[in-house]
């Protein structure tokens, strides 16, 4: 199958000013291209047909949508045009600057960085999804933590074939093994590509970086870079925001790594998911950054279309409800008000669950390991299959946790009362016990 002449204009374009993007890309990657079909025309239509505009596939009444007022009458705020059409396939342009805006003033670091303006995906998924198509073969090496997100296993192993391979997250002394991080990617410099996702706050751990630990983390990929390998590292950023302790490097990872080194490519995904506490809306963001001396808006503009061809090829496009509900909500005089009090909230529960799970009666059963933000925290179960005992609280005290290997238990503090925490661990080493009286 030959390329497009459209992909072979894009490929040239990041070629000749971002080389090391160019080789780090997958052959899908370099098929990819925005078609200069109906979405095009329709776009010259817009600024041109100033009689009749016959070219996009909605209905209209006056001018207007089209709409059915059962379901209006639900969305009344909302105007119509902010509801009912088609938004651009990489998103309304108002809500990619304000996504832009918002970035900047929780990475303030990013200030003095070049990156592209956000496009938008349909959920943080949907953004690793992105980056897996453009820069994921078959075979090539995907470096992750032990502790990780299991559906990484999918998006990249499954759908994409990665060789994954994982490295101790945390090191016997408490805190990220940030060398063991450095000794594996260094170890496969030879490659001519190697990708990697940073995951802070770390799902499931809930746990993120110091200063110390985020610097060291950039500085082993910058190091890769130096020792001649391609490496592409996307942060995953899906609980950006949610620091719950003054020694954290409070920001995304993203800020070291943009604009690092010449073959670094950085990819940001992140999203209103967790942060606007807007799950169901299915709205995230993704974003790039280039090192070296080449036209870098001229690579983003590339890269865009090729993110958008891909967009165009599976989802079309996002939510325009969801779109225009987050603009509303950005202008909205409360809005940081409002976050400031749901992060208030949290980071109560998370003070709560700290404290009662370090309590040194469970210190036979089970440990936390360390956490500071985020949604989750995990134990090291002692004595105690992590699935056995995850079944056991399901079957017998309806409680809800998730297990990871055999001796993992994830615990979602951000969906249990601060009152329900000390109870719930009560049931834990009550349940823990239950599976060991069932061994005698």
């Amino acid at each position: 199958m030959s390329i497009d002449p459209l992909a072979i204009e894009l490929n040239e374009v990041i070629r000749e000013n971002a080389p090391a993007t160019y080789q780090a890309l997958s052959g899908l990657g370099r098929e990819l291209y925005y078609p200069r079909g109906i979405l095009t025309q329709t776009a010259e239509a817009k600024i041109s047909a100033y009689r009749y505009n016959a070219t996009i596939g909605i209905a209209t009444q006056d001018g207007k949508p089209l709409y059915l007022r059962s379901l209006r009458k639900y969305v009344k705020r909302l105007k119509p045009e902010e509801t009912f059409p088609y938004a651009p396939t990489t998103g309304k342009m108002e809500l990619r600057k304000l996504w832009r805006l918002h970035q900047l003033e929780l990475n303030p670091d990013l200030a003095s960085k070049s990156f592209s303006l956000p496009i938008v995906t349909n959920g943080l998924t949907h953004g690793l999804s992105i980056f897996a198509d453009l820069f994921c073969d078959a075979g090539d090496v995907l470096l992750l933590p032990d502790k990780m997100w299991g559906n990484y296993r999918m998006v990249f192993g499954v759908r994409r074939g990665a060789d994954i391979r994982t490295y101790p997250f945390f090191s016997p002394e408490g805190g990220l093994d940030t060398e063991s991080f450095r000794n594996n990617l260094l170890s496969l410099r030879e490659r001519n590509k190697i990708l990697v996702l940073l995951n802070f706050p770390n799902n499931p751990t809930g746990y993120a970086p110091s200063p110390r630990e985020a610097q060291a983390l950039a500085e082993a990929v910058g190091e890769a870079a130096e020792a001649g390998a391609n490496v592409v590292a996307c942060v995953d950023d899906a609980y950006t925001g949610l620091f719950y302790e003054d020694d954290l490097y409070g920001q995304s990872l993203f800020s070291l790594l943009a604009d690092s080194h010449p073959r670094v490519t950085a990819v940001k995904v992140d999203g209103p998911t967790k942060e606007d506490y807007v799950w169901g809306f299915r709205l995230g963001f993704i974003a790039f950054s280039i090192g070296g001396e080449g036209d870098r808006e001229a690579t983003y503009d590339a890269l865009e279309s090729k993110v958008g061809g891909l967009i165009r090829g599976t989802i079309s496009k996002s939510s325009t409800p969801s779109q225009s509900l987050l603009i509303r909500a950005f202008k909205s005089p409360g809005y940081q008000e409002e976050k400031r009090e749901k992060f208030a909230l949290l980071r109560d529960r998370y003070r709560e669950i700290k404290r009662v799970s370090g309590r040194p009666e469970y210190a036979d059963a089970f440990e936390p390991y360390p956490f500071n933000s985020g949604y989750f925290m995990c134990l090291r179960l002692l004595r105690t299959d992590a699935e056995k005992l995850r079944r056991h609280l399901l079957d017998a005290y309806g409680v809800g946790t998730i297990s990871i290997g055999e001796s993992d238990l994830r615990i979602a503090y951000s969906c249990l009362e601060r009152d329900q925490i000390k109870d719930l661990f009560d049931i834990l080493y009550k349940a823990v016990n239950d599976l060991d009286e069932d061994k005698g």
